[in-house]
């Protein structure tokens, strides 16, 4: 298969400003709809996970069926497994009494092995290497980690650690920032460079959540899961059905495979390998 025809097989959409504005926002849902959800139902913890897990599945199913990026279908499968991450991380710590510090370490181990899995497999760990089903499949475990590690890192820095959520945000943000620049100026591996800020930009979204939904008393400011998730649902909703008909995010088969990103927003998606 020529490098054209494998790039229009790409299952992932192009990394732009569009890409990690989506994801942090549903990270944001991923934290505050799992709350609202749990409150809301009245069913339990265990039970919306496992009602959630489902609906997930069955969006990851349409998502295996189509022949590439679709992006009504790949952005909701990624707001689904930030909530069902958060869910399971919510699971472990208030229902199993595990430490954040435990989840958190844990789920960091399980991070390095699905990775490790992952580049034993394919050589490559490049989200714009995705076209085959069995790389998708490590992508999607891949990113349900990094959701459920982003949950217990975040809350673990914020409330165990009594940073605050304003304090924490301003860390994540920094880290992912020192990250861009090391890639921009120290050229940093781009493969690396993604997937650091990847995992990062879900403890940024779980802190941005936390600190608008959260009361006052606790360091919030109080706008309440049920506003926070459709605010931040609402801006998803218009960006994807806006890259739905513009295409803005789709790999073009005739894109040169050399060509330098045109930000450093884009530059992240990994375009060498590791």
């Amino acid at each position: 298969m020529s490098a054209a025809a494998e790039r229009a097989l790409v299952r992932v959409p192009l990394v732009t400003v569009y890409f990690w504005t989506i994801k942090i926002m549903a990270t944001t849902v991923g934290e505050t709809y799992a709350d609202d959800l749990n409150s809301s139902l009245g069913w339990g913890l265990t039970a919306t996970t496992v009602f959630m897990a489902v609906l997930l599945i069955a969006v990851l199913v349409v998502q295996f069926s189509r022949p590439g990026y679709t992006a009504w279908v790949y952005w909701p499968a990624v707001a689904l497994i930030s909530v069902v991450g958060t869910l399971i991380t919510d699971n472990l710590t208030d229902n199993m009494g595990i430490p954040l510090q435990t989840t958190t370490a844990v789920f960091s181990v399980a991070l390095v092995v699905v990775f490790g899995a992952w580049y034993l497999s394919e050589r490559t760990l490049s989200i714009h290497t995705i076209t085959t089903r069995r790389r998708e499949a490590f992508y999607w475990l891949t990113i349900l980690v990094t959701f459920a590690l982003g949950t217990a890192a975040g809350d673990l820095l914020a409330e165990k650690l009594n940073l605050g959520y304003l304090v924490s945000l301003l860390v994540f943000a920094g880290v992912i920032a020192a990250i861009a620049l090391a890639y921009w100026r120290l050229h940093l591996n781009a493969v690396f460079a993604f997937w650091a800020a990847y995992v990062l930009t879900r403890p940024l979204g779980a802190s941005i959540g936390d600190l608008l939904s959260q009361p006052r008393d606790n360091g919030g400011l109080g706008f309440g899961t049920s506003l926070t998730s459709a605010m931040f649902l609402g801006v998803i909703f218009v960006l994807v059905a806006y890259l739905s008909v513009t295409k803005r995010d789709v790999i073009e088969p005739i894109e040169a495979e050399d060509r330098r990103p045109r930000s450093v927003l884009e530059s992240f998606g990994g375009r060498t390998r590791v």
